[in-house]
């Protein structure tokens, strides 16, 4: 039978809570993950996935971008209000019309002096803190099966308390698709009855 220590990545990426989201965005894109856990020295504290970070990131209010200011020379003079009159305060929401970049300009400049939010943000209040996880002898069909009733996308092979590896669905997909995970059985009478042994 495949075990999880058969199919998992030993080596995988790995975040520590105090990383900025933006930091942590980096590496999971280089990395070419969708997710990956999180470490306080060598104890697992949680778990960040592409859906906590967009989920967060979209959650984020627009900030205005830097705005030039104009010259003296250009103002306006100072009107006295007349009642009936559109109020002062108008001003004040027109000031914020033209407020920020549009959202494919802001990614392209993500060192624009606006600010930056995914960097003032750390990976720990982004995680999920509730890990699922197996022991590497666990069967690959267990945590396939794990993953479908959690819902998630990865299972931290952790023993003893130590992360041992990841295992994503893509890991088990591919397994599945090189006919890794059939169990094959021989039946040589099938009529016959066995104990506990394997004995008739």
């Amino acid at each position: 039978m495949l075990r999880l220590r058969d199919v998992m990545t030993a080596d995988p990426a790995t975040l520590s809570p105090e990383m900025s989201v933006r930091d942590a965005m980096r590496l999971l894109v280089a990395r070419r993950v969708s997710g990956a856990p999180v470490l306080e020295g060598k104890r697992v504290v949680g778990v960040v996935s592409g859906t906590d970070l967009a989920g967060f990131a979209s959650s984020l209010p627009g900030v205005p971008t830097e705005r030039v200011p104009e010259e003296p020379g250009e103002w306006e003079p100072t009107q006295e209000w007349e009642e009936g009159a559109e109020p002062p305060a108008t001003y004040f929401g027109e000031m914020w019309d033209d407020a920020g970049a549009e959202v494919d300009e802001r990614f392209v400049e993500d060192h624009s002096p606006e600010w930056d939010a995914l960097a003032e943000h750390t990976v720990d209040e982004v995680m999920t803190r509730s890990v699922c996880s197996l022991p590497p002898d666990a069967s690959v069909a267990e945590a396939a099966d794990y993953m479908r009733r959690a819902g998630v996308h990865r299972i931290l092979v952790i023993e003893n308390g130590a992360l041992e590896g990841v295992v994503s669905a893509f890991d088990v997909a591919r397994a599945v698709a090189d006919n890794r995970v059939l169990e094959r059985r021989t039946a040589f009478d099938a009529d016959r009855a066995f104990d506990e042994r394997g004995w008739p």
